[in-house]
């Protein structure tokens, strides 16, 4: 009988420590999307992509026309020739490997690009939310993006207009998804 007295009180006891804690979310995207510094990023970074990647299709091609050109001399070349040749295709086809590393790669340029340009936004949504979450006493408050996170979630306590907000923007409902 002790046993099932004390599972009770602990039971409530947990039962009211995380009844008193404040939960709250945001839409980082949302919000994001609010921040022109955000959106002339993405368009820089968008825009370096497509000249990058218009440069590997190029580069691309090039290899295909060697190659289409190769297999055409192909029966006419002697031993060494043909060596040379096939060596070149390898040799380019390694360098736009090289070349798409170097730019799309993990630590690649528009990695680097993307950090740069979108870190000191980050940090500044960061310091909204944490002072909406300090001013407004809440415990957590979640990312509404993060998949794996939210099943539900109380269109109340969404505070992503209040983050814009307090960036100093005006929400934009049409913006929402």
């Amino acid at each position: 009988m002790k046993r099932i007295l004390v599972l009770v009180a602990m039971l409530a006891f947990m039962g009211s420590v995380s009844y008193a804690q404040k939960l709250a979310y945001v839409d980082s995207e949302f919000v994001m999307k609010h921040i022109p510094e955000y959106n002339n990023a993405q368009k820089q970074l968008d825009n370096l992509s497509q000249q990058w990647q218009s440069e590997v299709d190029k580069q691309y091609a090039d290899i295909e026309n060697l190659y289409k050109a190769y297999q055409t001399d192909a029966p006419r070349l002697n031993e060494d020739m043909r060596k040379r040749r096939e060596d070149e295709i390898v040799n380019k086809e390694k360098s736009v490997k090289e070349f798409q590393r170097g730019k799309f790669g993990m630590e690649g340029e528009l990695f680097q690009q993307r950090e740069k340009l979108m870190k000191p936004i980050q940090d500044r949504v960061q310091k909204a939310i944490q002072d909406v979450a300090k001013a407004q006493q809440f415990d957590f408050i979640l990312d509404k993006r993060s998949e794996t996170s939210f099943l539900y979630a109380n269109p109340a306590m969404d505070k992503s207009n209040e983050v814009i907000t307090k960036l100093g923007l005006k929400p934009n409902a049409s913006l929402a998804n």
